[in-house]
């Protein structure tokens, strides 16, 4: 009997030895592969990072310029993600609210859902028609309407819409041709329609549009705000007259929950919604303080939160839209790994882009047994960076950061080139 269960226990450490020799020699054989693959990396102008880690076992696949700061575009919006999920309750906080006899006294905490164009959420209009005086304060926003580093030449466009307290409708104007019929919302502006061709599609200073005659498709264009032009935004969606305060009162606050967070993480990573992005850290801060401000909340998880980063990061906006920005694949995985540690899988995954199916990676990395890489794109000219999860077909799953700056060539060449190596990794580990 002994001989036998020592015979057991021999075979059994054959077998452990065996299936660690072949977890090496399948970790060395991807390593050979991917260092073969970016050796000519170093001969172009391209500036590539690129960092693969095993999420269970922790072990390095490739490593890469994993340190060095690249322009991470969009990839930014993984810590925009992380600071929301750390702070922000499972719903979001429509508004801030005290109620005095008749009045209903509204403080805005940045929730950009109201009357979005895609999230379309009537919460806080509902909940402020069931008063007949309401008064609107503007929580201090202690940022520009832009983020620093943002390319002023772009503000016409509607991926570049204005920070604010109350912001509704999106803060932007979405326009929708059918047929001979132009649809506005909102509505208000169709008198700030001038339909003629011109290098931009609003002025700079006030909220004039220019709209060609030949308009075939829904046009999305950004509003130029003041507290004038919010109340007024408001008081058309609710239908009510409202008033402007000036000091605030002073009773505690209430929190009007109001729709569950996910659908906005969801639809900020998986469709890359700068607006989303930039408005979710004013709602972290709206958590810690009545001011609202990036960099008080960036500030905050940097030093609650992220205190270990590697090569901590410069972090300028929620969005990524600032070049300004600069990030290592290594704080981005280090990052990707304590969101897979914290978050259950199947929630994490369904917030992110998925590779042949949604959002901003429905075009690429398609398998007819359903999605293996979730993650988030991030593309600026002359940059292109993807970072997430891979799972492989043996049942792995890759945390990675690949990341690719001031190229030449087109965007479709790198989108392309990184494909083909992904797609080898999860053949092949």
């Amino acid at each position: 009997m002994r001989k036998t269960l020592i015979f057991r226990g021999f075979i059994g450490g054959i077998i452990l030895l065996n299936l660690a020799l072949t977890g090496c020699s399948t970790q060395k054989k991807v390593g050979r592969f991917l260092d073969k693959q970016l050796e000519t990396y170093g001969q172009e102008s391209e500036f590539t990072g690129l960092l693969m880690v095993d999420a269970q076992s922790g072990d390095t696949l490739i490593s890469r310029n994993r340190s060095r700061y690249f322009t991470p575009a969009s990839t930014t919006k993984v810590f925009t993600l992380y600071a929301a999920l750390k702070e922000l309750p499972r719903s979001i906080p429509a508004l801030k609210y005290q109620v005095r006899g008749d009045t209903l006294h509204v403080l805005g905490t940045g929730d950009p859902s109201a009357m979005h164009p895609v999230l379309n959420n009537h919460t806080a209009r509902d909940f402020i028609r069931q008063y007949p005086n309401v008064v609107l304060y503007e929580s201090m926003v202690d940022e520009t309407p832009w983020g620093p580093g943002w390319a002023w030449d772009d503000f016409d466009q509607g991926y570049q819409a204005e920070r604010s307290s109350l912001p509704i409708y999106g803060n932007v104007l979405r326009l929708v041709r059918k047929g001979d019929r132009l649809e506005l919302t909102p509505e208000s502006f169709r008198d700030s329609l001038v339909f003629e061709n011109n290098n931009y599609r609003r002025r700079p200073e006030r909220n004039q549009f220019f709209v060609s005659s030949s308009l075939r498709d829904t046009t999305i264009l950004p509003l130029t705000l003041s507290p004038v032009i919010t109340k007024a935004l408001w008081e058309e969606a609710t239908g009510l007259q409202l008033n402007l305060g000036k000091t605030l009162p002073g009773d505690p606050w209430q929190i009007l929950a109001g729709i569950p967070s996910d659908s906005i993480y969801r639809e900020m990573m998986a469709f890359s919604d700068n607006f989303l992005a930039e408005q979710l850290m004013l709602l972290v801060s709206s958590t810690l303080s009545d001011s609202l401000s990036f960099k008080l909340a960036r500030d905050y998880i940097l030093e609650t939160h992220l205190s270990e980063m590697p090569s901590p990061p410069r972090w300028v906006d929620g969005s990524g839209l600032s070049r300004y920005n600069l990030i290592s694949p290594e704080s981005l995985v280090y990052l990707l790994l304590k969101l897979y540690r914290e978050i259950p899988q199947e929630r994490l995954f369904s917030l992110m882009a998925q590779g042949g199916q949604k959002g901003t990676l429905e075009n690429w990395y398609k398998d007819p047994d359903g999605p293996f890489l979730f993650g988030k794109t991030g593309t600026l000219s002359n940059n292109h960076n993807l970072c997430g999860f891979l799972k492989t077909k043996s049942g792995k799953t890759v945390a990675f950061s690949f990341m690719n700056n001031h190229y030449l060539k087109p965007t479709s060449v790198i989108k392309n080139r990184m494909q083909r190596i992904l797609l080898w990794v999860r053949e092949n580990y």
